[in-house]
């Protein structure tokens, strides 16, 4: 049996010095690999006998964590895109940085902010989710997904920035605190729990109009690119293991070239901006230096796997090896892999696995059933059940045939647009 500690970066917002730390701290007890999580979190799997060591290194650095149970889930936030994938926006790096200051407690309870128009990072995948207003300069909608529910309610207010602190703690201490009403319960009202907000002193605005969540188009996330007049890296890892020498060699690479930060983002990848012309090399030979490896197909870089579950990824692997034999295109979509009840998977199309015998006791005769979003984006709430009870001899065919649906409805819904219109 292993233990897992879960380190949070909020935001996804990473400080080379502490990552160097914490590297440190863990080639001590001899871990040569470790993962990022979908939550922009840090996961560490050692031996139980290193678990003290470990976590008294991490108190002496100050750094949090919680272990085995991810009982603080992370803040995540679409800072990574912000300057690469996002440009003419009000939400800044600086933005975020402040909310993220500014909210000076764990929350209970899933959290995400983000911009309007990025696909990096799942909009409502936390149980607060934060939508910057595009026409609206420093407020937000908000979204709330009652935790381990399907129940998604869009408030009718937005909130100003400097408020969204205040309010997530207010809103995450009444769901917690009303936990038979608003935690596990398919009938969880919205309206009843604004009813019980106190709003007195909040500044507030009625939404004109509703938010209107953009069509997915997940951007390519990994290679060394160009934006503006600096570079970007991201870096991406088929096992999702990412060595601890390596990482401390990046972290340190970071310190010497002047970079400040760097992000781990919800495709358990790690993104760096600001690199200079001239710094270009100094990244190819580290690169180099642990054979990482570049330029990935799309269709491996768009899965979305649940975290610390071999299962879940060996599925991945298979599905990725399938659909590349027919070199089967799945631009635009979002492939989810969910094999346990309440976990919340980013998805347009979302393989499911469970057992025709699933008693506490025996589990027998895994199937997979396959589910695609509204309208296939994955911001939307699962529309309908594409297939069901598919052995897993025929699981890559049938979402090979799920996406072929995708581009049949793109199609029918461009060359017929205003009965697509009057259908939605």
């Amino acid at each position: 049996m292993s233990e897992t500690v879960f380190i949070n970066f909020r935001g996804g917002i990473i400080d080379p010095g502490q990552l160097y730390n914490i590297m440190v701290a863990i080639q001590r007890i001899r871990i040569p690999f470790v993962r990022f999580g979908l939550r922009q979190q840090l996961i560490v799997e050692l031996e139980p006998y290193h678990l003290e060591e470990f976590t008294a290194s991490l108190t002496e650095l100050a750094v949090p964590y919680t272990c085995n149970v991810n009982e603080q889930p992370n803040i995540i936030s679409s800072y990574p895109a912000a300057g690469v994938f996002i440009q003419d926006t009000w939400l800044s790096e600086t933005v975020y940085q402040d909310i993220l200051n500014a909210i000076d407690y764990n929350p209970r309870i899933k959290v995400n902010i983000c911009d309007k128009n990025q696909s990096i990072t799942p909009m409502l995948t936390g149980n607060i989710n934060w939508i910057a207003a595009a026409a609206t300069p420093h407020y937000w909608h908000l979204f709330i997904r009652f935790p381990r529910t399907n129940v998604v309610y869009e408030w009718d207010q937005l909130t100003a920035t400097k408020d969204l602190p205040k309010l997530t703690k207010l809103l995450d201490e009444l769901i917690v605190t009303h936990e038979a009403d608003f935690i596990d319960n398919p009938a969880a009202d919205g309206d009843k729990l604004f009813s019980l907000l106190k709003k007195e002193g909040l500044e507030l605005r009625p939404a004109a109009v509703k938010a209107t969540l953009p069509s997915f188009n997940l951007p390519y996330y990994e290679g060394l690119n160009r934006y503006g007049d600096k570079y970007w890296l991201g870096i991406y890892r088929r096992d999702e293991y990412f060595s601890v020498a390596f990482l401390k060699k990046l972290s340190q690479l970071c310190a010497d070239t002047g970079i400040s930060q760097l992000c781990c983002t919800a495709w358990k990848s790690i993104l760096i901006k600001g690199i200079n012309e001239e710094q270009k090399e100094d990244w190819n030979l580290l690169l180099e230096e642990f054979m990482i490896n570049m330029r990935h197909a799309a269709n491996e870089l768009n899965f979305q796997v649940e975290d610390n579950y071999a299962e879940a990824r060996e599925l991945k692997s298979f599905l990725v090896k399938n659909l590349g034999v027919e070199d089967t295109r799945s631009f635009g979509l979002c492939i989810g892999i969910k094999t346990r009840r309440k976990s919340e998977i980013f998805s347009s199309i979302l393989v499911r696995r469970r057992y025709v015998i699933d008693l506490p006791f025996l589990k027998l005769f895994k199937v997979y059933d396959i589910l695609c979003a509204q309208d296939f984006n994955p911001n939307e709430r699962t529309a309908e059940i594409y297939s069901s009870s598919n052995p897993k001899f025929v699981l890559a065919e049938q979402v090979r045939r799920s996406i072929l649906k995708y581009y049949r409805d793109r199609k029918k819904a461009k060359e017929n647009p205003v009965k697509a219109e009057a259908a939605a």
